[in-house]
Protein backbone atom coordinates (compact mmCIF):
# COMPACT_ATOMS: atom_id res chain seq x y z
CA UNK A 1 0.00 0.00 0.00
CA UNK A 2 1.44 3.32 -1.10
CA UNK A 3 0.54 6.28 1.08
CA UNK A 4 -0.11 9.64 -0.56
CA UNK A 5 -0.21 12.87 1.45
CA UNK A 6 -2.17 16.05 0.84
CA UNK A 7 -2.96 19.32 2.57
CA UNK A 8 -6.01 21.52 2.08
CA UNK A 9 -6.69 24.86 3.75
CA UNK A 10 -10.10 25.59 2.26
CA UNK A 11 -13.15 25.30 4.51
CA UNK A 12 -15.41 24.84 1.50
CA UNK A 13 -16.26 21.12 1.04
CA UNK A 14 -16.81 21.36 -2.72
CA UNK A 15 -13.53 23.22 -3.22
CA UNK A 16 -11.73 20.61 -1.14
CA UNK A 17 -13.32 17.85 -3.20
CA UNK A 18 -12.19 19.49 -6.44
CA UNK A 19 -8.65 19.74 -5.10
CA UNK A 20 -8.61 16.05 -4.21
CA UNK A 21 -10.27 14.93 -7.43
CA UNK A 22 -7.83 16.87 -9.57
CA UNK A 23 -4.75 15.70 -7.69
CA UNK A 24 -5.75 12.07 -7.13
CA UNK A 25 -8.23 11.31 -9.92
CA UNK A 26 -6.32 8.22 -10.98
CA UNK A 27 -6.35 6.83 -7.42
CA UNK A 28 -10.06 7.50 -6.91
CA UNK A 29 -10.91 5.84 -10.24
CA UNK A 30 -8.72 2.80 -9.60
CA UNK A 31 -10.07 2.27 -6.09
CA UNK A 32 -13.66 2.50 -7.33
CA UNK A 33 -12.97 -0.04 -10.08
CA UNK A 34 -11.33 -2.45 -7.63
CA UNK A 35 -14.23 -2.24 -5.19
CA UNK A 36 -16.84 -2.74 -7.90
CA UNK A 37 -15.01 -5.88 -8.98
CA UNK A 38 -14.79 -7.01 -5.34
CA UNK A 39 -18.54 -6.62 -4.86
CA UNK A 40 -19.05 -8.67 -8.02
CA UNK A 41 -16.75 -11.39 -6.63
CA UNK A 42 -18.89 -11.38 -3.47
CA UNK A 43 -21.95 -12.05 -5.66
CA UNK A 44 -23.58 -8.71 -4.85
CA UNK A 45 -25.56 -7.78 -8.02
CA UNK A 46 -24.35 -4.64 -9.77
CA UNK A 47 -27.82 -3.15 -9.58
CA UNK A 48 -27.85 -3.66 -5.83
CA UNK A 49 -24.43 -2.04 -5.51
CA UNK A 50 -25.55 1.03 -7.42
CA UNK A 51 -28.83 1.29 -5.50
CA UNK A 52 -27.10 1.12 -2.12
CA UNK A 53 -24.45 3.62 -3.23
CA UNK A 54 -27.05 6.08 -4.47
CA UNK A 55 -29.31 5.62 -1.43
CA UNK A 56 -26.34 6.09 0.91
CA UNK A 57 -25.28 9.23 -0.93
CA UNK A 58 -28.81 10.60 -0.64
CA UNK A 59 -28.83 9.78 3.08
CA UNK A 60 -25.48 11.53 3.42
CA UNK A 61 -26.76 14.62 1.58
CA UNK A 62 -29.64 14.88 4.05
CA UNK A 63 -27.47 14.32 7.14
CA UNK A 64 -24.20 16.06 6.17
CA UNK A 65 -24.66 18.12 2.98
CA UNK A 66 -21.06 19.30 3.03
CA UNK A 67 -19.67 15.77 2.91
CA UNK A 68 -22.00 14.87 0.04
CA UNK A 69 -20.85 18.00 -1.81
CA UNK A 70 -17.23 16.98 -1.28
CA UNK A 71 -17.90 13.52 -2.73
CA UNK A 72 -19.73 15.00 -5.72
CA UNK A 73 -16.89 17.43 -6.39
CA UNK A 74 -14.29 14.64 -6.21
CA UNK A 75 -16.27 12.65 -8.77
CA UNK A 76 -16.71 15.61 -11.11
CA UNK A 77 -13.05 16.65 -10.97
CA UNK A 78 -11.87 13.06 -11.44
CA UNK A 79 -14.39 12.40 -14.25
CA UNK A 80 -16.01 9.50 -12.41
CA UNK A 81 -19.73 8.88 -11.99
CA UNK A 82 -20.80 10.00 -8.53
CA UNK A 83 -22.33 6.64 -7.64
CA UNK A 84 -18.99 4.89 -8.27
CA UNK A 85 -17.18 7.11 -5.76
CA UNK A 86 -20.23 6.66 -3.56
CA UNK A 87 -19.78 2.89 -3.76
CA UNK A 88 -16.41 3.24 -2.05
CA UNK A 89 -17.83 5.78 0.41
CA UNK A 90 -20.56 3.26 1.25
CA UNK A 91 -18.42 0.15 1.04
CA UNK A 92 -19.46 -1.01 4.51
CA UNK A 93 -23.14 -0.47 3.66
CA UNK A 94 -22.71 -2.48 0.44
CA UNK A 95 -20.84 -5.27 2.24
CA UNK A 96 -23.84 -5.50 4.57
CA UNK A 97 -25.76 -6.87 1.58
CA UNK A 98 -23.63 -10.04 1.71
CA UNK A 99 -23.07 -12.45 4.62
CA UNK A 100 -20.08 -11.41 6.81
CA UNK A 101 -16.79 -12.99 5.76
CA UNK A 102 -14.70 -15.01 8.16
CA UNK A 103 -12.78 -11.95 9.33
CA UNK A 104 -13.41 -8.40 10.41
CA UNK A 105 -11.17 -5.39 10.35
CA UNK A 106 -8.88 -4.02 13.00
CA UNK A 107 -7.74 -4.40 16.59
CA UNK A 108 -7.78 -1.31 18.79
CA UNK A 109 -6.30 -0.58 22.23
CA UNK A 110 -6.74 2.72 24.09
CA UNK A 111 -5.39 3.50 27.56
CA UNK A 112 -6.75 6.46 29.54
CA UNK A 113 -5.35 5.80 33.01
CA UNK A 114 -5.78 8.46 35.67
CA UNK A 115 -3.54 11.45 35.04
CA UNK A 116 -2.26 9.81 31.86
CA UNK A 117 -1.92 11.07 28.34
CA UNK A 118 -4.07 8.82 26.15
CA UNK A 119 -2.01 6.00 24.62
CA UNK A 120 -3.44 4.20 21.61
CA UNK A 121 -2.63 1.61 18.97
CA UNK A 122 -4.64 0.09 16.15
CA UNK A 123 -4.07 -2.36 13.34
CA UNK A 124 -6.05 -2.11 10.12
CA UNK A 125 -6.64 -5.51 8.53
CA UNK A 126 -8.07 -5.64 5.02
CA UNK A 127 -7.46 -6.93 1.48
CA UNK A 128 -4.26 -5.53 0.02
CA UNK A 129 -5.53 -5.92 -3.54
CA UNK A 130 -8.23 -3.32 -2.81
CA UNK A 131 -5.83 -0.70 -1.47
CA UNK A 132 -2.86 -0.10 -3.80
CA UNK A 133 -2.90 3.44 -2.44
CA UNK A 134 -4.36 5.32 0.53
CA UNK A 135 -4.40 8.91 1.73
CA UNK A 136 -3.04 10.91 4.64
CA UNK A 137 -4.92 14.21 4.58
CA UNK A 138 -4.28 17.34 6.64
CA UNK A 139 -7.15 19.80 6.17
CA UNK A 140 -9.42 22.40 7.72
CA UNK A 141 -13.03 21.25 8.08
CA UNK A 142 -15.99 23.43 7.22
CA UNK A 143 -16.55 23.69 11.00
CA UNK A 144 -13.09 25.25 11.37
CA UNK A 145 -11.35 22.28 12.97
CA UNK A 146 -7.95 21.24 11.66
CA UNK A 147 -7.96 17.49 11.01
CA UNK A 148 -5.35 14.86 10.18
CA UNK A 149 -6.64 11.51 9.00
CA UNK A 150 -5.84 8.27 7.22
CA UNK A 151 -8.40 6.93 4.77
CA UNK A 152 -8.96 5.11 1.50
CA UNK A 153 -9.58 6.99 -1.73
CA UNK A 154 -13.35 7.41 -1.60
CA UNK A 155 -14.16 6.81 2.07
CA UNK A 156 -14.83 9.99 4.02
CA UNK A 157 -12.58 9.03 6.96
CA UNK A 158 -11.13 6.09 8.83
CA UNK A 159 -8.63 6.92 11.59
CA UNK A 160 -7.76 10.46 12.61
CA UNK A 161 -7.31 13.30 15.07
CA UNK A 162 -8.41 16.92 15.26
CA UNK A 163 -6.92 20.01 16.86
CA UNK A 164 -9.50 19.97 19.66
CA UNK A 165 -7.84 16.88 21.15
CA UNK A 166 -10.29 14.36 19.66
CA UNK A 167 -8.96 11.13 18.17
CA UNK A 168 -10.87 8.33 16.46
CA UNK A 169 -10.27 4.63 15.81
CA UNK A 170 -12.52 2.48 13.61
CA UNK A 171 -13.64 -1.20 13.80
CA UNK A 172 -16.25 -2.87 11.62
CA UNK A 173 -19.07 -4.86 13.27
CA UNK A 174 -21.95 -7.03 12.00
CA UNK A 175 -25.53 -7.17 13.31
CA UNK A 176 -28.78 -8.92 12.45
CA UNK A 177 -30.36 -5.54 11.66
CA UNK A 178 -27.79 -4.61 9.01
CA UNK A 179 -29.56 -4.22 5.68
CA UNK A 180 -29.12 -3.22 2.05
CA UNK A 181 -31.30 -0.09 2.25
CA UNK A 182 -28.34 2.28 2.12
CA UNK A 183 -28.09 4.61 5.12
CA UNK A 184 -25.56 7.22 6.17
CA UNK A 185 -22.09 5.73 5.50
CA UNK A 186 -20.33 4.78 8.73
CA UNK A 187 -17.11 6.32 7.39
CA UNK A 188 -18.96 9.63 7.05
CA UNK A 189 -20.06 9.41 10.69
CA UNK A 190 -16.39 9.04 11.64
CA UNK A 191 -15.51 12.01 9.45
CA UNK A 192 -18.17 14.27 10.92
CA UNK A 193 -16.88 13.53 14.42
CA UNK A 194 -13.38 14.54 13.33
CA UNK A 195 -14.72 17.61 11.52
CA UNK A 196 -16.82 18.93 14.39
CA UNK A 197 -16.41 17.31 17.81
CA UNK A 198 -14.56 18.94 20.69
CA UNK A 199 -15.65 16.45 23.39
CA UNK A 200 -16.80 12.87 23.88
CA UNK A 201 -20.33 14.15 24.45
CA UNK A 202 -20.37 15.97 21.11
CA UNK A 203 -18.95 12.90 19.35
CA UNK A 204 -21.63 10.68 20.89
CA UNK A 205 -24.36 13.10 19.86
CA UNK A 206 -23.13 13.12 16.26
CA UNK A 207 -22.97 9.32 16.18
CA UNK A 208 -26.39 8.87 17.77
CA UNK A 209 -27.95 11.30 15.30
CA UNK A 210 -27.02 9.28 12.23
CA UNK A 211 -29.35 6.88 10.44
CA UNK A 212 -27.14 4.03 9.30
CA UNK A 213 -27.79 0.68 7.65
CA UNK A 214 -24.55 -1.03 8.70
CA UNK A 215 -22.69 -1.56 11.96
CA UNK A 216 -19.39 -0.25 13.24
CA UNK A 217 -17.54 0.81 16.38
CA UNK A 218 -16.08 4.31 16.62
CA UNK A 219 -13.63 4.49 19.51
CA UNK A 220 -13.22 8.16 20.35
CA UNK A 221 -10.67 9.61 22.73
CA UNK A 222 -10.60 13.09 24.22
CA UNK A 223 -7.43 14.75 25.47
CA UNK A 224 -7.84 18.05 27.33
CA UNK A 225 -5.40 19.68 29.76
CA UNK A 226 -3.48 16.48 30.34
CA UNK A 227 -6.59 14.45 31.16
CA UNK A 228 -7.83 11.76 28.80
CA UNK A 229 -11.21 10.08 28.36
CA UNK A 230 -12.49 7.56 25.83
CA UNK A 231 -15.60 5.69 24.70
CA UNK A 232 -16.49 3.22 21.98
CA UNK A 233 -19.73 4.16 20.26
CA UNK A 234 -21.10 0.89 18.85
CA UNK A 235 -23.49 1.67 16.02
CA UNK A 236 -26.06 -0.57 14.37
CA UNK A 237 -29.46 0.02 12.74
CA UNK A 238 -30.89 -1.22 16.08
CA UNK A 239 -29.35 1.72 17.93
CA UNK A 240 -26.14 2.82 19.63
CA UNK A 241 -24.35 1.35 22.61
CA UNK A 242 -21.63 3.18 24.55
CA UNK A 243 -18.72 1.19 25.99
CA UNK A 244 -16.42 2.91 28.50
CA UNK A 245 -12.89 2.01 29.67
CA UNK A 246 -12.64 -0.52 32.48
CA UNK A 247 -11.58 0.42 36.00
CA UNK A 248 -7.92 0.24 34.96
CA UNK A 249 -8.44 2.72 32.13
CA UNK A 250 -8.35 0.26 29.22
CA UNK A 251 -10.71 0.23 26.25
CA UNK A 252 -10.11 -2.60 23.78
CA UNK A 253 -12.06 -3.36 20.62
CA UNK A 254 -11.89 -5.84 17.77
CA UNK A 255 -14.89 -6.89 15.64
CA UNK A 256 -17.61 -8.07 18.00
CA UNK A 257 -20.11 -6.05 20.02
CA UNK A 258 -19.23 -5.38 23.65
CA UNK A 259 -22.57 -3.79 24.51
CA UNK A 260 -24.64 -6.67 25.99
CA UNK A 261 -27.91 -5.68 24.34
CA UNK A 262 -26.46 -5.18 20.86
CA UNK A 263 -24.27 -8.25 21.34
CA UNK A 264 -27.36 -10.45 21.21
CA UNK A 265 -27.66 -9.55 17.53
CA UNK A 266 -23.96 -9.98 16.68
CA UNK A 267 -23.45 -11.88 13.41
CA UNK A 268 -19.66 -11.93 13.14
CA UNK A 269 -18.86 -15.54 12.12
CA UNK A 270 -17.77 -17.91 14.86
CA UNK A 271 -14.53 -18.72 13.02
CA UNK A 272 -13.45 -15.08 12.97
CA UNK A 273 -10.35 -14.24 14.99
CA UNK A 274 -12.07 -11.29 16.68
CA UNK A 275 -12.21 -13.03 20.09
CA UNK A 276 -8.64 -14.28 19.77
CA UNK A 277 -7.34 -10.81 18.92
CA UNK A 278 -9.29 -9.25 21.79
CA UNK A 279 -7.91 -11.83 24.23
CA UNK A 280 -4.39 -11.19 22.98
CA UNK A 281 -4.68 -7.44 23.56
CA UNK A 282 -6.13 -8.06 27.00
CA UNK A 283 -3.20 -10.35 27.86
CA UNK A 284 -0.48 -7.86 26.84
CA UNK A 285 -2.15 -4.58 27.80
CA UNK A 286 -0.32 -4.06 31.10
CA UNK A 287 3.00 -4.07 29.21
CA UNK A 288 1.90 -1.32 26.79
CA UNK A 289 1.74 1.77 29.02
CA UNK A 290 4.26 4.56 29.47
CA UNK A 291 6.13 3.66 26.28
CA UNK A 292 7.18 5.34 23.08
CA UNK A 293 4.92 4.53 20.10
CA UNK A 294 7.49 2.08 18.72
CA UNK A 295 7.91 0.29 22.04
CA UNK A 296 4.13 0.20 22.43
CA UNK A 297 3.58 -1.68 19.17
CA UNK A 298 6.41 -4.04 20.11
CA UNK A 299 4.73 -4.71 23.45
CA UNK A 300 1.40 -5.22 21.68
CA UNK A 301 2.89 -8.19 19.83
CA UNK A 302 4.07 -9.75 23.08
CA UNK A 303 6.31 -12.80 23.08
CA UNK A 304 4.59 -14.06 19.92
CA UNK A 305 6.16 -11.30 17.82
CA UNK A 306 5.08 -11.55 14.20
CA UNK A 307 2.97 -14.62 15.01
CA UNK A 308 0.74 -12.62 17.36
CA UNK A 309 -2.97 -12.74 16.62
CA UNK A 310 -2.99 -9.02 15.79
CA UNK A 311 -0.35 -9.48 13.07
CA UNK A 312 -2.47 -10.77 10.23
CA UNK A 313 -0.81 -12.42 7.22
CA UNK A 314 -2.71 -13.31 4.05
CA UNK A 315 -3.41 -17.03 3.71
CA UNK A 316 -2.69 -17.56 0.02
CA UNK A 317 -4.33 -21.00 0.07
CA UNK A 318 -7.71 -19.28 0.42
CA UNK A 319 -9.68 -17.44 -2.28
CA UNK A 320 -8.50 -13.88 -2.84
CA UNK A 321 -11.62 -12.44 -1.17
CA UNK A 322 -10.70 -14.33 2.02
CA UNK A 323 -7.08 -13.20 2.14
CA UNK A 324 -6.65 -10.66 4.93
CA UNK A 325 -3.52 -8.95 6.14
CA UNK A 326 -2.50 -6.08 8.39
CA UNK A 327 -2.00 -3.11 6.10
CA UNK A 328 -1.46 -0.40 8.70
CA UNK A 329 -0.35 0.03 12.30
CA UNK A 330 -1.26 3.42 13.75
CA UNK A 331 -1.36 5.30 17.02
CA UNK A 332 -3.03 8.62 17.84
CA UNK A 333 -1.24 11.39 19.74
CA UNK A 334 -4.23 13.61 20.52
CA UNK A 335 -2.21 15.85 22.81
CA UNK A 336 0.20 16.81 20.03
CA UNK A 337 -2.23 16.49 17.10
CA UNK A 338 -0.39 13.71 15.28
CA UNK A 339 -0.64 10.19 13.91
CA UNK A 340 2.21 7.66 14.22
CA UNK A 341 1.99 5.00 11.52
CA UNK A 342 3.63 2.17 9.61
CA UNK A 343 2.28 0.51 6.47
CA UNK A 344 2.36 -3.03 7.77
CA UNK A 345 1.87 -5.15 10.91
CA UNK A 346 3.06 -4.06 14.37
CA UNK A 347 5.98 -6.49 14.52
CA UNK A 348 7.42 -4.81 11.42
CA UNK A 349 6.61 -1.37 12.82
CA UNK A 350 8.61 -2.27 15.92
CA UNK A 351 11.51 -3.37 13.74
CA UNK A 352 11.56 -0.52 11.21
CA UNK A 353 10.01 2.35 13.14
CA UNK A 354 6.96 4.57 12.78
CA UNK A 355 6.53 7.71 10.73
CA UNK A 356 4.71 10.76 12.12
CA UNK A 357 2.04 12.75 10.32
Amino acid sequence: MKLFTATSITRDPAARGRELGLEFGEQFARTAALYLRHFEDLSIPSGTVRRIAENSHASLAAWAPGLAAETGAIAEAAHIEVWKVGAVSARTEILAAAPPRTEGECSTAVFTGKGCTAETMQTWDWHDFLVPGALLLDFVSDAGRRVKMFTEFGTAAKIGVNDAGIGLHFNILAHTTDSDRGGVPVHAIARRILDEATSLEEAGKIAAGSAGSASTSLTVLEMHDGVSRAASFELSPAGMGTVLPDEDGWLLHTNHFLDPELGRGDTMPADSTTAERYQHLNAVRDTMTGLTPVDRVRAACGSDGGKAAICMTADTTKPLIDQWQTLLTVGIDAENFALDFYTGPPDEAARYGLDRF
